[in-house]
């Protein structure tokens, strides 16, 4: 099976129209989601027409809409195969030297 790629812009407005019917399906309005998450009622507006939203004020609706979780799973971390490789990613990376380089 060929996973269907979907652009950002895409993902923006699958976003927008989740975050709208989650908030119909809990029977409130924009202005109690407002009041609720903390979030400017005029933003809130702006997001369910455009999409557009800051990060934090996504997460704060996402939380007044019992949908927070979803985020832990946004960056995943990469599997660990080995011990070795734990090790390896344990230890700090070393920044390269500046001697020797002209300014």
């Amino acid at each position: 099976m060929i996973p269907i790629l979907e652009t950002a812009t895409e993902i923006q407005e699958r976003v927008r129209d989740a975050a709208r019917g989650r908030r119909m399906a809990l029977d409130l309005t924009q202005a109690e989601l407002s009041e609720r998450s903390g979030v400017a009622l005029g933003t809130l507006k702006r997001f369910e027409r455009t999409g557009e939203i800051s990060f934090a004020s996504l997460l704060a609706l996402a939380e007044a809409l019992d949908a927070l979780e979803e985020f832990s799973r946004l960056f995943p971390s990469p599997e660990i195969a080995s011990l070795d490789e734990l090790e390896k990613r344990s230890k700090p990376r070393q920044r390269a030297s500046s001697k020797g380089r002209r300014s």
